[in-house]
């Protein structure tokens, strides 16, 4: 038997040690503000269609099981961008309003977009930021090396002032410094959002693009609307917004994901390109929950279910659909998987990785999730298919699966589950720190959420 030398050794082992690594995905994250579960057509909506959106649908996974991590919008924010319960930062206990408190995302603690830096990405948020203001917060403190958009909470779409009176400030940014541009704010992001691709094909880097749309938050202005948005009181618009003028926002927003999908497919990046979209909490005014009751603001379905639509070429399975249940946090364990980065043990992640289930064929992983908002108003936990809701004095028990729209209490039919579930909720906020009363969170009396049910005892 003649032995192999150590050239030959060596030429043989050599294909496998210069074998090269798989391409790190670029990551396109796009996220709509305010958008109700059946907002889409592929998830039911009739008066309008979605197409360029609903592509990745037919391409990639949808879920039926995703949650946002609030019903309102900084909370969710402050979850996705650290992968953890936003109740453990100030930020994110309930949603602070722009101003009224020195309070913001710290930029010691890690995020998505810098741990994927760290690992040699490029990292651009196009739109909402909504993490507290300059001087100590801010995109670029947080781990973006480009911000184009806008910081507070919500924008007039023509004039990309923060309010509608003449003084109203503007709040449009590049980077650090204040611009002033014309058109239409969803167009404008679509813009940038195409331009980011451009350089990124040119680059040769993978990217991180954080596609933050304000679409379709108030005010209700549809691309055509710039003469009548001048007669608009207040950007909260309470008096304003008709189905057709949602539908034209919803629409243009989805023009705008199909440039970019297009963006991806003229530079050679689609099949290496994860996109994800979802929205930050459940809808408002004129939004589709269908099959769930409830709206933004409140821990009915309606207002924490939401789409969420993942692509991803040669890893996810096309035209599939997933009950992975899933929740805004968990799309940083599961994007730094992708990508072979490494998390900071410092700061450990509540979420969990979602490619077991979405790439590699795994079953779905038990979920238990909590919610609660509104100081002592409102609490939830989901283990499983059954829903502990506190909504005031009045405690329920659904099963989601079974009951999407609430309606059935089983608190007394199944007093064991009852039980279980009101005292792991009491376990886990005991493990968070506590709310704060100074915190802002949008009006809405708990009185009135009430009204959807009758007093307790009884129902």
């Amino acid at each position: 038997m003649s032995r192999l030398s150590r050239r030959q050794i060596l030429a043989a082992a050599a294909p496998f040690f210069l074998r090269a690594a798989p391409p790190r995905p670029n990551i396109v994250f796009i996220l709509a503000d305010d958008l109700g579960y059946a907002d889409l057509s592929c998830y039911g909506r009739r008066d309008y269609a979605t197409p360029n959106i609903d592509r990745l649908a037919s391409e990639g996974v949808k879920f039926t099981q995703a949650y946002a991590n609030s019903p309102v919008c900084s909370a969710t924010r402050t979850a996705l961008i650290t992968g953890r319960y936003q109740y453990r930062l100030p930020v994110g206990l309930e949603e602070p309003l722009t101003g009224q408190r020195d309070v913001g995302l710290p930029p010691e603690h890690p995020t998505l977009p810098s741990l994927l830096r760290n690992a040699g990405y490029a990292t651009h948020l196009a739109g909402k930021w909504h993490l507290g203001q300059l001087p100590r917060y801010g995109p670029l403190k947080s781990g973006y090396d480009h911000f184009w958009g806008f910081r507070g909470a919500a924008l007039d779409y023509f004039t990309h002032k923060a309010g509608t009176a003449d003084t109203a400030p503007a709040d449009l940014w590049d980077d650090d410094v204040p611009i002033e541009r014309s058109g239409y704010l969803t167009d404008l992001l679509g813009d940038r959002a195409v331009s980011v691709i451009e350089n990124g094909a040119r680059s040769g880097r993978p990217f991180l693009l954080s596609l933050h749309f304000n679409a379709p938050h108030w005010p209700w202005e549809g691309p055509g609307d710039e003469a009548e948005a001048k007669r608009i009181r207040s950007l909260i618009d309470f008096e304003g917004g008709t189905l057709r003028t949602y539908g034209q926002m919803v629409t243009r927003m989805d023009l705008q994901v199909g440039r970019v999908l297009k963006a991806l497919e003229t530079h050679n990046l689609a099949s290496q390109t994860i996109v994800i979209f979802t929205s930050d909490n459940g809808g408002e005014r004129f939004s589709d929950t269908w099959p769930f009751t409830g709206k933004k603001t409140e821990l009915l379905e309606g207002g924490i279910r939401v789409p969420a639509l993942m692509r991803w070429p040669g890893h996810v399975r096309p035209a599939s659909v997933t009950q992975q249940v899933a929740m805004s946090m968990d799309w940083l364990p599961t994007l730094l998987d992708a990508a072979g980065a490494r998390p900071d043990s410092t700061y450990p992640a509540d979420g969990i990785s979602l490619l077991p289930m979405l790439t590699r064929n795994s079953p779905p992983a038990p979920r238990k999730l909590f919610w609660r908002y509104r100081h002592n108003a409102q609490r939830a936990i989901r283990d499983g298919n059954m829903k502990w809701l506190k909504i005031g004095p009045n405690t329920f028990l659904f099963d989601v699966a079974a009951d999407p729209l609430e309606r059935a209490n089983l608190k007394q039919r199944e007093a064991a589950m009852y039980r279980s579930l009101t005292s792991q909720y009491e376990e886990w906020n005991a493990t968070m720190p506590p709310e704060d009363p100074a915190a802002y969170t949008h009006w809405f009396p708990a009185s009135a959420l009430a009204d959807h049910y009758c007093s307790e005892p009884g129902r």
